[in-house]
């Protein structure tokens, strides 16, 4: 995700923070400061972070039930509006969806609880009379009010929020997956315009928060799409073929040349016989440039060990094998080892979305 900086790594996962959110500090510590002096900015910008450490913890719970299921979850990124845990891949049962979805508000509810049980051992619990004179209340209390806000919140049936993805796997349970998806997706985006309304009557930030939810739904919906028509579509129809092969005498400067003037950024590099020998990719002739000059053979700056692919493979599984090998394209080979093209993420994205717009052009046709 774009303007967003690494700040830890928690087991496999990576900790990135949007850049957005030191503005929301700012923003925070500077309308404080200016209405109750530095004191007050202070505790404003030590709460806010506190609510983003609680949106953490609820973003791990939905790390740890997904790694249950044995899905990976590379990064977690933190923005002004929440979390976002990115896994590698979707439960793939509607059950393990709703223990997944689940996870995150069951972290602020037990958090709640905790915070509750502790308020209640020390007699910090206040008099209802005082929550309703709006008296100042402690740090527990607005902690254990912000923990159970979340979890209900999170729980709206708005997807792609946790509420929405129970709300999908539970039609999934009746209906194919896209369906599901679809339904779930118009339902949350008729809710994120009623909160766009609701905004308009009394805050901004619910207008703001509306229209993340309407687009995310959009997206998620696009990309539940996209992965369905991955699992029928083969890599021979999406790959970038006939492509650019290097051989192996060829110099960074021969390669520079083919970057330059095709639209290719990955080059399988063949022997003689036109079987793969290795791939050398952009990154690669880059640091072979800084390095070496223009004169060193491309056979020293290619990765020999890379991942292929056969024709007849599905798009959907050649997608995760580039997410799992983290190579930016796949070459494609024959049963002789010979190369017959390249798989792109870029040529794959495309071609599905071609297809579904020649898709929804046929149905549109026979409705019309």
């Amino acid at each position: 995700m774009n303007w967003a900086i690494q700040i830890g790594i928690l087991g496999q996962t990576r900790l990135r923070l949007h850049l957005s959110f030191l503005l929301l500090l700012l923003w925070t510590g500077f309308s404080s400061w200016k209405e109750q002096g530095a004191l007050a900015a202070f505790h404003a910008v030590f709460f806010t972070c506190l609510i983003f450490f609680c949106v953490l913890l609820h973003e791990l719970g939905h790390v740890l039930a997904a790694r249950r299921y044995g899905i990976p979850t590379p990064q977690i990124t933190l923005l002004p509006f929440g979390g976002v845990a990115q896994m590698d891949r979707l439960p793939e049962k509607p059950g393990q969806e709703i223990a997944v979805a689940l996870a995150g508000p069951a972290v602020n509810l037990g958090i709640g609880a905790a915070l509750w049980a502790g308020l209640i051992f020390t007699g910090g619990m206040p008099d209802p009379a005082a929550i309703e004179l709006g008296l100042p209340l402690s740090l527990p209390v607005r902690l254990l009010s912000l923990n159970l806000w979340l979890a209900l919140f999170n729980l709206l049936p708005a997807f792609p929020m946790d509420g929405g993805r129970v709300l999908r796997a539970l039609l999934a349970l009746r209906l194919p997956h896209l369906r599901a998806t679809q339904m779930a997706a118009r339902i949350g985006q008729g809710l994120a315009l009623g909160l766009g309304l609701l905004g308009l009557l009394s805050s901004p930030l619910l207008v703001f928060l509306a229209a993340f939810l309407f687009l995310s739904a959009g997206a998620e919906l696009g990309a539940a799409t996209l992965q369905h028509l991955a699992r029928d579509a083969r890599v021979s129809a999406a790959m970038l073929a006939p492509c650019i092969r290097l051989p192996l005498e060829c110099t960074l400067q021969d390669a520079v040349e083919s970057l330059l003037h095709s639209a290719q950024n990955d080059f399988p590099v063949t022997d003689a016989g036109g079987h793969l020998r290795g791939l050398l990719t952009r990154e690669g002739i880059v640091c072979g440039l800084g390095e070496g000059g223009q004169n060193p053979l491309v056979a020293q700056w290619m990765r020999r060990t890379v991942p292929t692919v056969e024709p007849s493979m599905t798009v959907e599984k050649a997608l995760g094998l580039l997410r799992e090998s983290g190579s930016t394209a796949l070459p494609v080979l024959d049963e002789s080892g010979e190369v017959l093209g390249l798989f792109t993420p870029e040529n794959a994205t495309q071609f599905l979305r071609v297809r579904n717009a020649l898709q929804n052009h046929s149905k549109n046709g026979h409705t019309g």
